[in-house]
């Protein structure tokens, strides 16, 4: 509630999004304490920036509840109020880039898929070196019939590779029973040549 920070700031909301101590050690969220703590930390948490891979550390870090020895508290403004925060809720600052993305583009101005997004991108003019350079961000996921055409060969590729890998299977499975069946005619008639041995041999006895 904004009225904790004083009268000017009544009908505000605003979100702790956290803040240090006065000796300088950050808060980190989950931690629901108001006393300093200290954790062993890895790579992806916040309050440490692992310098290996791999490597963890114990680090002191405040915890996430507000006490009377913090120094600075970040606060983001959730509903403004009636006054306004001069220098901060009174000034309008222009985004300095536009939408990169081809449907961001489009739904920034309206536009059908028929409309050309190029003619809409949103640049920037400044001067560098005595000359006027004008910026313009690169259009992503723009279908033009350049990359129609690749993924049509790309799809082509992808058919292809799967008959022919289809008729390498098939072409392989027929060789695997063509030695199988070639292995039982050799054995059949290596049985065969024996009894016929064994039949003369009892014969001549």
């Amino acid at each position: 509630d904004g009225r904790i920070l004083g009268d000017e700031f009544a009908d505000y909301k605003f979100k702790i999004t956290g803040g240090f101590d006065k000796q300088g050690f950050p808060m980190k969220q989950g931690v629901l304490t108001n006393t300093r703590v200290r954790l062993l930390l890895k790579e992806g948490v916040s309050c440490y920036r692992a310098r290996r891979v791999g490597e963890r550390k114990r680090k002191s870090v405040r915890g996430c509840i507000v006490g009377a020895d913090l120094a600075v508290l970040n606060l983001v403004i959730v509903k403004k109020g009636d006054n306004e925060i001069e220098g901060f809720t009174d000034v309008s600052i222009p985004k300095r880039l536009g939408p990169k993305r081809a449907n961001k583009i489009r739904n920034l101005f309206n536009l059908t898929k028929a409309d050309d997004v190029r003619k809409y991108v949103i640049a920037r003019t400044f001067e560098k070196k005595g000359k006027t350079v004008t910026k313009r961000p690169k259009i992503q996921r723009l279908v033009t019939p350049v990359t129609i055409r690749r993924k049509k060969q790309r799809e082509a590729a992808a058919k292809k590779a799967l008959e022919n890998s289809k008729a390498e299977a098939a072409a392989y499975t027929a060789l695997v029973h063509k030695r199988i069946a070639e292995q039982k005619e050799a054995r059949r008639s290596e049985i065969s040549k024996r009894r016929s041995s064994r039949r003369a041999s009892s014969k001549r006895e």
